[in-house]
This record gives C-alpha cells, sequence and structure tokens, in this order.
C-alpha cells in the first residue's frame, strides 16, 4: 500500500519526536550513555542528542548501525521506513519552478555572496535568517520554511545525489547570523559536508575584490538530459536565463571564479581558522567552573584546565586563564580521557 506524502510539516516534526523517542528508549533500556552510542556509531553526541530530540533527521546508515548497536531485530529501521522525512511543503511561487529543476538536477553549481547555501544550512542557521526576515514573528511561518528549506537538502544523501558545487564568497562565512554558537555549528556542517564524495566547497576570498564578478548569487542548474539554466534571485523574484549562449557565457565567467578561489583544502582551512576565532566569542559557564588534576599543585607547572561550555568541552592553560581556549567535542574529549585512563594512545 502505497502512503499518501503529507504536505503538512507539522506532521514530520511530530514523527521524527516519535522517532527520536523511541531510539532513546531502546538506548536507555540498554543502559548506554548517549555518548557512549555515538562513540559506538559513530557520531557527535550534539548529533545523537538532536536525532533523539526529533531536530534532526536520521540518514539510513545511521539507523542501520543503532539497530544493529543496541540489537532491537530492525525495529528502528521498519519505523524509519515508515515516517516520510521529507514531506513536500509548498514554496513560493516564485520559487516553486526552480525548486522543481533542483529536484531532478544531475548537478548544481552555485555562487553566494553574504549567506551560506541553502542546501548548505544548519536548522538552526535557516530558521535564524528567517526569524529577522519577512516572516519575523509568525513561528507557524517560520517552521514552514525551515522545513521547506531543509526538505531541499536530502538528495544530497541519496546514493545518486547530484553533484553540487559551491563557491561561498569570504563574506558569507564572516557575516554572523544568529550569534556565534549558531555560526560556529553552521561552519562545522560546512567543513562535514565539504568531506562528501559529491560536495565541492570553495572560498572566494575577500583578496580577489574587483576580480568577483558576480554581485548576487547565481545558481546553474543541469538536468539529468545535460540542459543547463541559471537562476539567480532579487529582492521578492526569481530570474531565469535559458539561452544556450547566454547560459554558457555566464558559466565560463563561474568556471573563471572557480579557477581563482582558494582550493578545497585551502577554503577548509579558512573556515576552521574563521570558526576557531568564534570560540572566544561564547560565554563559558562561569569561572568558578573551571576545575584541573587533582594531581596538580599550587606551583603551575604543566596543567590545564577544564569546563563544560559551548560548544563542547573547553580547555586551556592553567598558567595563562586569560590566553586562548581551546574546544572540543564531547565525543573527542570522552575519547582522549579514556584514552589516558587505561594508556591506550597509539605508539605508532
Amino acid at each position: 500500500m502505497t502512503r499518501k506524502k503529507s504536505t503538512n510539516p507539522n506532521l514530520r516534526s511530530s514523527a521524527a519526536a516519535v522517532f527520536g523517542a523511541v531510539l532513546c528508549s531502546l538506548r536507555e533500556a540498554k543502559g548506554i550513555s548517549q555518548g557512549q552510542l555515538a562513540i559506538l556509531i559513530p557520531c557527535s553526541r550534539p548529533h545523537l542528542s538532536r536525532i533523539e530530540g526529533g531536530t534532526r533527521n536520521p540518514q539510513e546508515d545511521f539507523v542501520l548501525a543503532v539497530d544493529r548497536l543496541l540489537e532491537t531485530g530492525g525495529q528502528l529501521m521498519d519505523l524509519w521506513k515508515e515516517i516520510d522525512w521529507y514531506a513536500r511543503v509548498e514554496h513560493p511561487d516564485w520559487f516553486r519552478r526552480y525548486a522543481g529543476y533542483e529536484d531532478k538536477s544531475s548537478a548544481i553549481r552555485e555562487y553566494q555572496v553574504l549567506r551560506i547555501s541553502g542546501l548548505l544550512q544548519t536548522e538552526a542557521y535557516a530558521r535564524a535568517l528567517f526569524s529577522g526576515g519577512i516572516a519575523a514573528g509568525n513561528a507557524e511561518l517560520i517552521q514552514e520554511l525551515v522545513t521547506s528549506r531543509l526538505a531541499r537538502q536530502h538528495r544530497l544523501f541519496d546514493a545518486d545525489g547530484p553533484l553540487l558545487v559551491v563557491i561561498h564568497c569570504e563574506a558569507a562565512i564572516r557575516t554572523m547570523v544568529g550569534g556565534p554558537e549558531v555560526m560556529y555549528e553552521q561552519l562545522g556542517h560546512l567543513l562535514e559536508m565539504g568531506r562528501r564524495p559529491n560536495i565541492v566547497h570553495q572560498i572566494a576570498p575577500f583578496s580577489l575584490g574587483e576580480r568577483l564578478p558576480f554581485g548576487t548569487m547565481v545558481t546553474f542548474v543541469t538536468s539529468p538530459e545535460g540542459k543547463t539554466r541559471l537562476y539567480s534571485e532579487s529582492l521578492d523574484q526569481g530570474h531565469f536565463i535559458e539561452d544556450p549562449r547566454e547560459v554558457q557565457s555566464r558559466r565560463r565567467t563561474y568556471d573563471l571564479l572557480q579557477a581563482e578561489a582558494l582550493s578545497p583544502r585551502d577554503s577548509a582551512d579558512l573556515i576552521r581558522s574563521v570558526r576557531e576565532g568564534l570560540l572566544n566569542m561564547m560565554p563559558t559557564e562561569s569561572t568558578d567552573s573551571w576545575r584541573k588534576s587533582s594531581y596538580s599543585d599550587n606551583n603551575g607547572g604543566n596543567c590545564i584546565e577544564v569546563t563544560s561550555g559551548r560548544p563542547g568541552q573547553l580547555v586551556r592553560d592553567s598558567k595563562d586563564p586569560e590566553g586562548p581556549i581551546l574546544s572540543f567535542t564531547p565525543t573527542a574529549w570522552q575519547s582522549f580521557v579514556d584514552a589516558v585512563r587505561t594508556d591506550t594512545f597509539p605508539t605508532a
């Protein structure tokens, strides 16, 4: 029996919450903590927490791993298959045509000026954008727009998903959206997505100056048949160019920009640098919560202090409390602590 596809984003959100609650119940029944399960999967603990909280869609390989680790007999996979994770949401009239082409595309090439590509946005980043736009104050409309944007991303994870090439102007990764914590998560998501085999991500640095050829976002969408269309947006509507000669001319300009942009590796390095700079903008729990090893004396020495903060475990030099602060994900920190405790660091 074919299930009817839902167009109500609230139904999808409710289903995701049910899946998360079932997962949490099964995990707790096994006596396994979130941190322990995250290490075994493996994934980050915040990622697992968001899935259990119903705010992140689990992928098939995640569900298969959890079913195996919790010995559920395929219970989670059966539930996962019943949920329409990417329920269709109506797009604004001027965007529907583009969304249709994007959904069937074999390749997408974008240039973004001030914002992260919608196909690479986190939920928190997208929500911050819509909360400050024309939907401000309308919680229902904001949720609908966020759900619509996230629904567009699922094809990137398909086995036959499209090639996605995104060039962000450096301004996009430096423009603060939603505060430092939202940006820290968003930049981490860019790094994670950039490691996928079908995604190429580059930064057009400020140093290109007047050589940046586009003053607005542009997207080239290529169909499986090989036809390429150019799409761009103004304040309140989208624009298509389908004339092959004009599309070819603009595509040549895009290719030249890609050649001048930072390589994917150098782009990732720049993103990491910007991301690390956000750490000093985030509040820690309190200065009193910093703690150091019980083996440490009061004479300084080679010791560190740690505290639980955002976006993860924070570490600083006990001799220089006003100096730099390093941040580690809960999973990475727990792995480090376990290795110290058990003396299982690799020797080669």
